[in-house]
């Protein structure tokens, strides 16, 4: 447990820590997992406002993850509540006031919100005490809900949040909804530069995107796991893929519609100039400035190679994009890079991309069935696919549908 000058001291470094984090995913689990540790709490979540509705986005329980094997992650549901006076986090998203109490189960009639015990039963687990805070930026305005549970004791039992811990609790969550809005900022300017190519490409959509990122992510924390890479390299490294992996497809702004947008096979001419959005893409981040744009760059040019070497646009000069002379093929063209020739990144969103591709509608063909996907993905180990890859997707294909099933496409209007 933090002793009181322990909890000033993050205070003082919180906002730096999370400012260091960009992505709105990767920056929700470490908000909760900062709270938790600050208070010595069992478990939370946070909810994201979106008008009048909660939207609940992140979730972690000790007690569950204990039950599970080494190396899995708790899966969840995605569901949203109203801003209303019926739900705890209904009522603080409403009145801007955080609620702490003692026993949930103990809640007086009086009080307008209650708690629903479905999860509880669900789960056997035993919810007691909860603390709720809103996520208020400097204009007052309530962006999402901080909801702790369970406080320990030193020997492990749960016991009320103290009347400090709700105190000092109001300064780390006003400084979370800071780095919370800065976050949403950045997600919503990266969004905005994928409808520019959802204008162009209706495949490319903002759940499309957010769905490869997320499989990304959970292929690379797999991977780097497997490797023994240091949790700090591993926590950087997933929040610059998060966001570099939706943008792998941004070169197709500068492909002509008439390519994008036909429903049928493309001829030799026009899969040529299609290819081409990798080189595209790539060229946007060629002044690299920061490791983002080392990755963007080398997720766009290369999440088409293949293991095998069969894949586009292969060893290039970016700028030039004429072939490599010394990985030139006999009839002048440019080798394809094989194996770990093609970064680790690409490797992980040619992956991610496939999985979503097959699992989705195109304006070219249904979403396939899972059975259809799976083989498929299985068969292009080695050839298509980097084989360790494929294996830790299998291992983690319960996560991935869980984020397949989080940012699902939008429905068609009627």
């Amino acid at each position: 447990m933090l002793s009181e000058k322990e909890k000033l001291e993050t205070l003082t470094h919180l906002g730096i820590e999370l400012n260091q984090t960009h992505d709105l995913d990767i920056l929700m689990e470490r908000i909760l997992t900062k709270a938790r540790h600050f208070v010595n709490a069992d478990a939370g979540s946070i909810y994201i406002r979106d008008g009048d509705q909660l939207h609940f986005n992140y979730t972690q329980n000790e007690t569950l993850q204990q039950r599970l094997n080494k190396g899995e992650k708790l899966i969840y549901s995605t569901f949203s509540i109203p801003v209303d006076e019926k739900s705890l986090a209904g009522y603080v998203a409403q009145t801007a006031e955080s609620l702490n109490i003692p026993d949930v189960y103990k809640l007086g009639p009086s009080k307008p919100y209650h708690f629903s015990k479905k999860f509880d039963e669900a789960s056997r687990y035993q919810t007691k005490s909860i603390l709720t805070l809103p996520l208020k930026n400097l204009r007052g305005e309530v962006l999402g809900i901080l909801q702790i549970i369970n406080a320990q004791d030193e020997n492990g039992a749960v016991v009320p949040f103290s009347d400090t811990d709700e105190k000092m609790m109001n300064p780390f969550a006003s400084i979370a909804a800071v780095a919370l809005e800065r976050a949403q900022m950045s997600r919503s300017i990266l969004l905005r530069m994928i409808r520019m190519a959802e204008m162009r490409d209706p495949k490319e959509t903002g759940a499309h995107v957010n769905r490869v990122g997320g499989y990304a992510v959970e292929l690379y924390e797999r991977w780097a796991i497997q490797r023994g890479k240091s949790s700090r390299e591993i926590d950087k490294n997933r929040d610059i893929l998060r966001m570099a992996a939706m943008l792998h497809d941004v070169g197709k702004v500068a492909i002509t519609d008439l390519i994008l947008k036909k429903p049928g096979r493309f001829n030799d001419d026009e899969y040529k100039t299609m290819k081409r959005h990798t080189v595209l893409g790539a060229q946007l981040f060629q002044d690299c400035n920061s490791e983002f744009d080392e990755a963007a760059m080398q997720i766009a040019l290369n999440h088409h190679e293949w293991w095998n070497g069969n894949g586009y646009p292969g060893h290039i000069e970016l700028l030039s994009e004429k072939p490599v002379p010394e990985y030139m093929t006999e009839n002048g063209q440019a080798g394809g890079k094989k194996g770990e020739q093609t970064p680790l990144f690409g490797r992980i969103v040619a992956l991610a991309d496939v999985y979503d591709a097959l699992s989705s509608v195109r304006i070219y063909k249904e979403a396939w069935d899972e059975s259809k996907v799976l083989s498929t993905i299985e068969q292009g180990a080695g050839t298509q696919l980097d084989t360790e890859l494929v294996e830790i997707f299998f291992s983690s294909l319960d996560m991935m549908r869980s984020i397949q099933e989080r940012y699902q496409d939008a429905k068609p209007a009627a």
